[in-house]
């Protein structure tokens, strides 16, 4: 395929930055204003144009943020699909972010229709359906569910940019599979270091593949179970840590260890297990939940005992010393459900914004590589 042909395919699939969330009256001007600003522009109509030149210049990026604004995939409460507008609003408050730094291209947000998951879970007339309306051909091959949809676009995002390190903002956790699919076909020996306080590890949930309690399941599959995923702050989990350990192969930290260790040991343990095992870079996935509850409330399913931003924040870095930064995320930053604390959601905000920056430094680090 042709880089005008990609560059085309990723306009038919995607929005401008913040716009991928669907909305025809309410919200379409907050929607609009975020735009502008992302954009840099003063009237609406130049948005589209402004996100075309960034899309035609990916060769250049070292860094490539992608939005997915779905919680389809959510369990207990939702909310995160309007996660990547407020994170991105959260970063250009922030003057020395990395989000504005050159050599960072946000190539904007999937198409979520919020009704959809993947589109293996639709029947050929829903796809038609969706098909048409999205793109106005029921006979296009195109994905149609935003899972499907965010796979194909770092696809195409890895063919124009192929150094470049992709950063997802979500979304529910659910965004993680393809994003970790697509750093994974990438051919590197990855290592996955993941921030939860669920193991996201079942096989499947109510007979959905792939959602938010299954994606690290799959990616496991993917590496082979052979130790390359470390799981820190898991501890609401029906399952005791030895099952997950015995049976998946996986490494956990559970608030007993980082209560009683200290984090320079676990960071040189995650670091030794990563370099027997032959890891050539990191993929960091970041539920926000995995925080503390007393730092971030604005989440779907917030619990206590967990680590603070400080610990999440000293481990990830330390670990991205020792490895290059292959793909991250960070998900489950749900603005709306934090409305009844006069402190949200701009405290977790606040935190997420800073997972974000340490992971667009160490992206624009490995993508100088």
């Amino acid at each position: 395929m042709k880089v005008s042909e990609r560059v085309d395919e990723l306009v038919r699939i995607l929005r401008p930055a913040g716009g991928g969330v669907y909305v025809v009256s309410t919200g379409l001007e907050a929607q609009r204003a975020l735009q502008r600003r992302i954009y840099e522009v003063t009237h609406d109509a130049a948005v589209e144009h402004a996100w075309r030149v960034a899309l035609e210049r990916l060769d250049e990026a070292r860094v490539v943020v992608l939005g997915v604004p779905s919680d389809c995939g959510a369990g207990f409460v939702r909310g995160a699909n309007q996660g990547p507008a407020a994170l991105r609003d959260a970063l250009l408050s922030r003057p020395d972010t990395p989000y504005l730094a050159d050599g960072v291209t946000d190539v904007g947000d999937v198409r979520v229709v919020p009704q959809l998951l993947t589109d293996a879970m639709l029947s050929e007339a829903q796809k038609a359906a969706t098909r048409r309306a999205l793109y106005g051909d029921a006979e296009t091959a195109l994905p149609v569910a935003p899972l499907d949809l965010c796979r194909l676009a770092l696809t195409h995002v890895a063919a124009l940019a192929p150094n470049a390190v992709p950063i997802v903002l979500g979304g529910d956790h659910s965004v993680s599979w393809p994003a970790f699919a697509a750093a994974h076909a990438r051919g590197r020996r990855l290592g996955l270091l993941h921030f939860d306080a669920h193991t996201d590890l079942l096989p499947e949930r109510l007979g959905i593949e792939h959602c938010f309690a299954t994606w690290a399941y799959h990616a496991n599959e993917l590496l082979g179970r052979d130790g390359r995923l470390v799981q820190v702050g898991i501890r609401a989990s029906g399952r005791t840590k030895e099952h997950w350990e015995s049976t998946l192969g996986v490494r956990q930290y559970w608030p007993d260890e980082l209560h009683t260790r200290s984090l320079e040991a676990i960071a040189d343990d995650i670091i030794e297990r990563f370099r027997a095992r032959g890891v050539q870079a990191v993929y960091v996935s970041n539920d926000i939940d995995g925080t503390d509850e007393r730092y971030v409330s604005a989440t779907g399913t917030p619990a206590p005992d967990g680590p603070s931003p400080q610990q999440v924040r000293w481990l990830t870095r330390r670990v991205l010393k020792a490895f290059p930064l292959a793909g991250g995320d960070v998900v489950e930053v749900a603005p709306p459900l934090g409305q009844g604390d006069p402190h949200e959601p701009e405290r977790t905000l606040h935190v997420a914004a800073d997972y974000l920056d340490d992971l667009l430094s160490a992206g624009l680090s490995a993508g100088e590589g």
